[in-house]
């Protein structure tokens, strides 16, 4: 009886021992995991706060461009980023830039930062090299050394290095020009470019331009007037400079096709001023006239040798548009409106031309 009495006891012992140690595990297992839950929690917090939420703070909330110039490296492009002072913190970003590898991923060109943007945003478009194309604009252009200045101004090529391409003569008769027909390659307007592109990439973007311009549509037109596209755009160079007005180019156009037919000299005074090289003649005397140089139209019949400037697609379309009519002289108001008067005959220009004297005397003006 003894011996039963000593066992009974100890079997319910050993029981609930082995409750109380799973109690004890699962409790154990219930704290690892809230411990390892916060920790998670936290890991998450601190990776959103590093890699999704915003980082760039603009000033004034402002897009910010940043050009990253052709050859940079990492360190660059954060020295770059700083200049800016859009980045909150600049820990967070190199961390996601290091983790997705932008170090060997920089791309040149112009990106716009945007304020509210995250690290991972930031990253991924400049590891991606998706920049934001620049407008290039440029008219009233007199040369080709102009224009290199005018351009440099809005890329990444230095104008030394647009100038050289553009005197390269192998090159540019490889285009199919010279150096006098050269700025008929050259359509003003506005393109779309991306910032880095250097020099061969802007003239070749520009002959494909001439190209797409000089369909067949508008070969047929410039054949119609007995000119070439080259033709055209000398021509048109010279109605650029004798009027500002566009509405009255195609007339202008129209008075030196009827010397060109009629095998007279065009007598067209901005080829005089070319050919002296001085800008600042408003009044074009006859000792110009004496001038030797093949721009010279009063001495040589036909068109120059090339443009006189980059002429605007407005004077090249009025020169295939030219107005067909019998004037074959005109002179500038003299109420200097920038519009002229036009005339049939070299007595009735003379009238013209003698009033519109009479106002330059008036205002002083002699040269």
């Amino acid at each position: 009886m003894v011996k039963i009495q000593t066992t009974l006891p100890k079997e319910k012992k050993t029981k609930k021992g082995k409750k109380n140690n799973a109690k004890y595990t699962r409790i154990t297992v219930l704290l690892v995991l809230g411990i390892l839950f916060i920790f998670a929690l936290a890991f998450g917090y601190w990776l959103y706060k590093t890699v999704i939420s915003p980082n760039v703070q603009t000033p004034d909330g402002k897009e910010v461009e940043l050009f990253i110039p052709t050859g940079s490296d990492y360190t660059q492009v954060k020295d770059l980023l700083a200049e800016t002072h859009c980045i909150t913190n600049e820990k967070s970003f190199d961390w996601v830039a290091q983790k997705k590898e932008l170090p060997a991923n920089v791309h040149p060109g112009r990106y716009i930062v945007k304020n509210g943007m995250s690290n991972n945003q930031l990253v991924n478009m400049l590891r991606g090299g998706l920049q934001t194309p620049v407008k290039v604009k440029f008219n009233n252009i007199r040369d080709v050394d102009q224009l290199a200045g005018r351009i440099a101004q809005q890329i990444e090529a230095d104008s030394t290095s647009i100038a050289n391409l553009l005197h390269n003569q192998q090159y540019v008769n490889q285009l199919g020009f010279n150096q006098y027909t050269l700025p008929a390659l050259f359509l003003p307007d506005t393109y779309e470019f991306y910032w880095n592109t250097d020099a061969e990439g802007f003239v070749n973007r520009m002959f494909q331009e001439y190209n797409k311009f000089w369909n067949e549509e508008r070969k047929q037109q410039a054949q119609e007037k007995g000119l070439t596209p080259v033709q055209v755009s000398t021509l048109a160079a010279v109605v650029n400079k004798e009027t500002n007005m566009t509405d009255e180019m195609p007339r202008v156009a129209g008075v030196y096709i009827n010397r060109l037919k009629n095998n007279w000299l065009l007598q067209a005074d901005p080829t005089l001023i070319f050919a002296w090289n001085d800008y600042s003649i408003r009044r074009v005397l006859d000792r110009h006239k004496e001038i030797e140089s093949p721009y010279n139209t009063y001495k040589y019949i036909g068109l120059p040798p090339g443009p006189i400037c980059i002429p605007s697609i407005a004077a090249i379309k009025a020169v295939l548009n030219a107005e067909e009519h019998h004037y074959f002289y005109f002179c500038a108001k003299e109420d200097f409106s920038g519009y002229h008067n036009f005339a049939k005959t070299l007595a009735e220009h003379n009238r013209n031309a003698a009033k519109y004297q009479q106002a330059l005397n008036q205002k002083g003006i002699t040269k």
